[in-house]
Formats: C-alpha cells, sequence, structure tokens
C-alpha cells in the first residue's frame, strides 16, 4: 500500500475511535438519561424488596430520573439475580439482593451465572442481624444458660430457621460446632411460621430477623437472648450479642442487602451510583427507617464490598461442610 494511502487509512481510523470515544463518553457524561430499574429477586413486603423501594426513592431525587422496582422473585433470588446478570452493563439495570449471593453457589451444583464474574458490586446497604429468641416455657434468660439447658438436653432441643441452607440455618448450625450442643434444625417456609411455632411452643428457639421478632418480643410471647452480629442493634439496645459471651467472642453471622449492576459498567457510571447509593443510606431518615426494620447500615466502596462478599461467602462455605446442609434434607 502507498504510503499516502496508508496515511489516509490511518486517519479514518484515529477518526473513527476519537468519535466512538466521545459518543461513550457523552454517554456516560449525560447518564442517567432514561428510567432506571432495579431488579429485587423476592417478593414485595419482604426486607430485601424495603430496601430496595427506599434506595430507589433516593437515587430517583439524587440522579434526577424514575427508579423502579421488579421484583422478579423464585429459586431462592437466583432467576432475578441471573436477570441481572445478564442484562446490558449500561446502569439501566441494577440489583438489590440479599446475603443468598454468597450462599447459592455452595447448594447448588449448578448456577447459570457466577456473582464474582457476571456482577458488579456497588455497595453493601445493610446488615441484617438476627436475633436469637427462645419459647416463654424455656428457663434460659441469657447464652450461658441457655448453652446449660441445650448440654442437659441433647437432641431435644428444636430451632426454626426459614429453610435449609438460609443464613439462619447456618447461625444454628455454627452455634451448635462453637459451644458443643445438639440442638436440631427444623426448617420453615418463612419467616412467620418460623417465630409463630417458636411463640406457640412447638419449636424451642429460633434465629429470625428483629423486624419479624419485635411484634413476639414486645408482647411477651418469646424471650429474647441474643443478636447475632457483633455489637447490639439501636432496636434491641437491652439484647447482648452473642460475641459478648466470651467462649463466641467474635461471633457474628448476619444476612446482607446489597446493590450491584452487571459486570463491565463503565466506571464513571459505577462510581456515580456508588456515591448516590452511600449518599441514599446514610440520610438520616433513611437510616431510621431501616434501623425501625432492624437494619445496620452499612454502605461502603465497591472493592470494599467486593472483599466482604467473598470473606462471607468462604464462611458459609465451611458452615454448609463442616454440618453437611444439603438440599434435600
Amino acid at each position: 500500500m502507498p504510503d499516502r494511502h496508508r496515511r489516509i487509512v490511518s486517519f479514518v481510523a484515529t477518526v473513527a475511535v476519537a468519535a466512538m470515544s466521545c459518543t461513550v463518553g457523552h454517554a456516560q457524561d449525560r447518564y442517567p438519561s432514561q428510567q432506571i430499574k432495579i431488579i429485587c429477586p423476592f417478593p414485595a413486603g419482604g426486607g430485601t424488596d424495603l430496601t430496595a423501594r427506599l434506595l430507589a426513592e433516593q437515587l430517583h431525587r439524587t440522579l434526577g430520573q424514575s427508579v423502579v422496582v421488579d421484583n422478579r422473585s423464585g429459586a431462592s433470588g437466583m432467576i432475578g439475580t441471573g436477570a441481572a446478570a445478564k442484562s446490558a452493563p449500561d446502569g439501566y439495570t441494577l440489583l438489590v439482593t440479599s446475603g443468598e449471593i454468597a450462599v447459592n453457589p455452595h447448594l447448588y451444583p449448578k448456577m447459570a451465572y457466577d456473582w464474582d464474574k457476571d456482577l458488579q458490586p456497588i455497595t453493601l446497604l445493610v446488615k441484617v442481624p438476627n436475633v436469637l429468641v427462645v419459647n416463654m416455657d424455656v428457663p434460659a434468660k441469657n447464652v450461658a444458660e441457655l448453652i446449660a439447658y441445650a448440654r442437659q438436653n441433647p437432641r431435644k432441643l428444636t430451632f426454626s430457621s426459614s429453610g435449609i441452607g438460609n443464613p439462619q440455618q447456618l447461625t444454628g448450625e455454627l452455634f451448635n460446632k462453637m459451644v458443643g450442643v445438639q440442638i436440631m434444625h427444623v426448617p420453615y417456609k418463612g419467616a412467620a411460621p418460623q417465630i409463630a411455632d417458636v411463640a406457640g411452643k412447638h419449636i424451642t428457639m429460633t434465629y429470625v430477623s428483629v423486624g419479624a421478632a419485635l411484634p413476639f418480643i414486645e408482647g411477651g410471647k418469646v424471650r429474647p437472648i441474643a443478636v447475632t452480629s457483633t455489637t447490639r442493634v439501636s432496636v434491641l439496645p437491652d439484647v447482648p450479642a452473642l460475641a459478648e459471651y466470651l467462649p463466641l467472642a467474635g461471633f457474628e453471622i448476619v444476612n446482607f442487602f446489597g446493590f450491584y449492576g452487571p459486570a463491565g459498567m463503565p466506571d464513571p457510571i459505577l462510581r456515580r451510583l456508588n456515591a448516590a447509593a452511600v449518599q441514599a443510606v446514610k440520610m438520616p431518615e433513611v437510616a431510621d427507617k431501616l434501623r425501625g426494620m432492624g437494619f445496620e447500615p452499612a454502605p461502603n466502596t465497591p472493592e470494599q464490598y467486593r472483599e466482604f462478599i467473598r470473606n462471607e461467602s468462604a464462611k458459609f462455605a465451611k458452615i454448609i461442610v463442616d454440618a453437611n446442609v444439603k438440599l434435600d434434607q
């Protein structure tokens, strides 16, 4: 090819790349220019959904575009999460989901997505401690007394959860292992029957979200023993953390709700969404609503959030193996 032709081809290619770069950069500068959708992979009215809707309301105010929540429930959150993972990485389809994202890979051998490769963590929104409550016939008033009672009654006490393999069961299995007791797991389909049977004295105890437990605690139907976070929660200031009992120092298993986009989102969009979401959950009126539901705001950077999920996933994996948790139990 003659030098003149070569120079012309090179010039045209340079102009094309520059034009493309300007177009992409302009699109990012204008973000968002249309409605944003947040997929919630659980039914309306649950904790994940309520958190997603609070976030959507604040993002609408901050970003100046409408933000809608799309509930796509089923398969332990995997249907909605998979849809988000397969979406275009343009910042217009996002995801708010729970701690199942760190549990499911260790329970389901075949999944349609790999969260670490197919999703971009934006920020942790809230940690969701559970509270350990017992029925009113149980003589124990604190953690030490509950452990002593369990040791006196091996395999006679029961604890309920919202289902096999969820963080509540894993909390109970870790508690059993760390203190050397045999409290038998009874899975339920959801928090309502799970705690109702404790209040009805059919089940000894349960690990359940603070929000679900509060009406039963305030009504004197169950007795709170401890929360599963390393620190106390604001709505139950007199209830100690399990970690305050010296043999359980450092104990923490919490559910968590976080914010994601598909992998490959442009960094300027990622940073803008992170800043907007962090601002949203730190707003006093939003933080107060979240704490009133038993959630603890805990926003962070995308890098910190990815590392948090990886650490939680490793923790859950070990408990699942140690306790031989299987979905066909």
